[in-house]
């Protein structure tokens, strides 16, 4: 297995899994990607639906890291899911499935349903990933005896998952940036009231999109890269999205009994790192009808699956909504199904991401490469506030089950999207304690709470406050890296 930048670099090179498994961006500014996707067998795909998470876990991400010795990457697999990590499950029969599937009825002759990926340490789907992504860095920074200096982005979820995977891990340190007073108070509260020394919290003065622009600024300046030994765990990183795949495979099993069905997920997004692990495992061979991109009021991405304009919004035009997590109007992941969607031609998508930053955008529809989209069965739709409090109501009134907001935007959409006899699988992204304020307001009640994170607002918090500029997030990091 090969890796390749979306934009030209590493064609005719190689570059394995463990090359870029502690970058973010390629050295041209593009994202990494496989020179081609492994494919999945009709055998393989039987034989794997048993399996439990783990040891699916272990055969999906074989096929993109072969550098990694099997027996090492089994027991990698094995160590991150466990019911012991994912153990915030609310109903404890189904804690050993690791993402539980949920059905909350049928709806058109429809089946709908929620895939749980919210029972790990955060309580968000961040967890699936960075979890095993802890377990990686630490693991192959001890065998090259190396130390990794992380620097992430937040709208809420990220960084803590992020940093609770992180803490403790052994050459590690973890600079993490977030929307100063953007987060909802259960988010802030998770990530700033950690103590571990190698935990470093920076709230940004400026939204989400401004804090990921600090990230890629200090990605491309390569001699500062280098010499600080900078990380990501930001989406953009491979790892990441690979090991999202999984849970596709899974809750595919789960709601089919043979793999002459077909489903479609519906995926609440906006940086297109979810959505895009769907996309991989669609083109792996899993029999995905369509994928639903699902997002709020910053509806970047529903703009584009309709109208086949990308059009990046400017700080002050991005709103501040009910589901933060999704505040972003500049989808970072975006450019890997562009990729995809052109052909995999370099050229073409270094010339549009220009477009993207000296412009703000491009249209694929006035080219005609737009009608190309549909053979990758995406489809869209945006939810508001009012949407998601009355989504969150009916949910609970029909089903008795509490969803949190992002879930709310999924379901909406869902919604405009089933299809007889196929059916639709939402996936969760947290749950609902992390934004108790619209829970409140839907259901006039307090969300479900998990017993270990009882007063977690009330802890003291440890965060530092810094104006929106690169050059002085990156004179903290040196300062604390000496």
């Amino acid at each position: 297995m090969n890796y390749i930048s979306t934009r030209g670099a590493g064609i005719g090179e190689r570059h394995t899994f463990s090359d870029i498994l502690l970058g973010g961006l390629a050295k041209d500014g593009g994202l990494y990607l496989p020179n081609e996707y492994p494919k999945v067998s009709a055998d393989e795909l039987a034989r794997w639906r048993a399996l439990p998470y783990a040891d699916l876990a272990f055969e999906i991400l074989r096929k993109f890291s072969d550098d990694i010795p099997d027996e090492d990457l089994r027991e990698l697999t094995r160590r991150t899911y466990t019911a012991q990590v994912y153990c915030n499950v609310r109903d404890e029969e189904n804690a050993a499935q690791i993402t539980p599937l949920k059905t909350l009825g049928v709806e058109g002759g429809t089946p709908l349903s929620l895939l749980e990926l919210s029972n790990g340490p955060t309580l968000a789907f961040k967890d699936m990933a960075m979890q095993l992504l802890g377990n990686l860095f630490e693991y192959t920074l001890a065998k090259h005896g190396q130390t990794l200096n992380i620097l992430g982005a937040t709208s809420g979820d990220t960084g803590s998952a992020a940093e609770y995977a992180m803490r403790g891990k052994k050459g590690i340190r973890v600079f993490m940036l977030s929307p100063h007073k953007k987060m909802s108070a259960f988010q802030t509260a998770q990530m700033y009231s950690l103590q571990d020394p190698n935990i470093f919290n920076i709230a940004i003065e400026g939204v989400f999109d401004d804090c990921q622009d600090i990230v890629k600024a200090v990605s491309n300046d390569h001699a500062f890269k280098a010499q600080q030994k900078i990380g990501t765990v930001n989406s953009i990183n491979w790892a990441r999205v690979v090991a999202q795949v999984v849970y596709y495979f899974k809750g595919y099993f789960a709601a089919t009994k043979s793999n002459d069905e077909r489903v479609s997920f519906t995926v609440p997004s906006g940086n297109f790192g979810n959505v895009c692990a769907g996309h991989i495992a669609r083109m792996m061979g899993l029999p995905v009808e369509k994928l639903v991109v699902a997002t709020n009021e910053n509806d970047v991405l529903d703009e584009f699956f309709r109208t086949g304009i990308y059009r990046v919004r400017k700080s002050s035009e991005t709103y501040h909504t009910s589901s933060p997590s999704m505040d972003i109007s500049k989808a970072s992941n975006f450019e890997r199904f562009v990729f995809d969607l052109l052909g995999r031609d370099p050229k073409r998508v270094l010339q549009l991401f220009r477009d993207v930053e000296e412009k703000g955008g491009f249209d694929l529809q006035a080219s005609g490469d737009f009608a190309r989209v549909q053979e990758f069965g995406f489809v869209s739709g945006r939810s508001s506030h009012d949407d998601r409090v009355d989504t969150i109501r009916d949910v609970f009134e029909q089903y008795d089950t509490m969803i949190d907001t992002h879930t709310a935007d999924g379901v909406k959409v869902a919604r405009e999207h089933l299809q007889a006899g196929i059916p639709m699988i939402v996936l969760e992204t947290a749950q609902p304690i992390k934004f108790g304020e619209t829970i409140r307001e839907a259901l006039e009640r307090e969300p479900e709470r998990p017993a270990a994170f009882s007063g977690i607002e009330d802890l003291p918090q440890r965060f530092e406050v810094l104006g929106n500029d690169a050059e002085r997030v990156k004179a903290f990091v040196a300062e604390r890296t000496r």
